[in-house]
């Protein structure tokens, strides 16, 4: 009796045994882990540009530069630059171009106007000078100030012109040309004609040259009639004096007569 219980007992170890193995084998074998493939890197971002810095150190573009800060056109610019893919070209005048604007005055403009017309002075996107060749063969072209506020450019031999109605000045140097943004010299400020209306005085003419004095030369034909324009003037003075003296002559041949007549007798 007790073999038979051991013998059962066994045999139900061994069934169970036999099952484990048997649902080992037929298990699927472990995934094997894949390591993630690496991502890229970004690219670096581009290095920010601070228009205040370039302007500040790069001429003498101080006027410019206080319109900018003072109208927060400069936060527009900087957007511009450095938030957009197409970039700003910017157009500077130098100090003394505001110092010889003459008419007409900033005074009277309002603040919007004054905004438009610093605006007005940027393209919103990165050129260089090579550019404006193909560019000069558009017409007019929109600033940053927008609807009617357009330049017209002409490109001559490398040089840029610029011709805003009111204003016609030319590129003399380029402060910085480097994607994003580009800054230009320019001698005059830009005045549009949206602010300043169509009437443009002419441009008044150059004054003429001044005529040196120069003092006759002594055988020039001026001296010349002079001097025999004075010589008819002398005639006179020199006939007289001859006539005194032969009037002496005479007087004193009839006294040396007379003085012999009277010691002849």
């Amino acid at each position: 009796m007790e073999f038979s219980k051991i013998f059962t007992i066994c045999f139900s170890v061994l069934l169970l045994c036999s099952s484990l193995a048997y649902g080992q084998a037929r298990s699927p074998p472990a995934p094997v882990a894949m390591s993630p493939t690496p991502t890229p890197a970004p690219a670096p971002a581009p290095p920010y540009v601070n228009l205040t810095y370039l302007l500040s150190v790069a001429g003498p573009f101080h006027t410019f530069l206080d319109y900018l800060e003072s109208t927060k056109v400069i936060d527009t610019f900087q957007n511009q630059a450095n938030n957009t893919d197409q970039g700003i070209t910017v157009f500077v005048p130098k100090d003394s171009a505001f110092k010889d604007l003459r008419k007409p005055s900033f005074s009277n403009l309002s603040d919007d106007q004054l905004k438009s017309l610093i605006l007005y002075h940027a393209l919103p996107r990165f050129y260089t000078l090579a550019d404006f060749n193909e560019l000069s063969t558009k017409g007019s072209i929109s600033t940053l100030a927008g609807g009617e506020y357009t330049l017209n450019f002409t490109y001559d031999s490398g040089t840029v012109h610029l011709d805003s109605g009111w204003s016609k000045t030319k590129v003399t140097s380029a402060v910085h040309s480097t994607d994003p943004i580009a800054i230009y010299q320019v001698d005059k400020v830009l005045l549009p004609e949206a602010i300043f209306g169509t009437d443009i005085p002419p441009t008044p003419a150059p004054s003429p040259a001044p005529v040196p004095d120069v003092s006759p030369a002594a055988d020039s034909p001026s001296a010349e009639s002079k001097e025999s324009g004075s010589s008819p003037k002398s005639a006179p003075s020199t006939s007289s004096s001859n006539s005194i003296m032969n009037l002496c002559i005479w007087r004193q041949l009839v006294l040396a007569v007379s003085a012999g007549v009277v010691l002849f007798f």
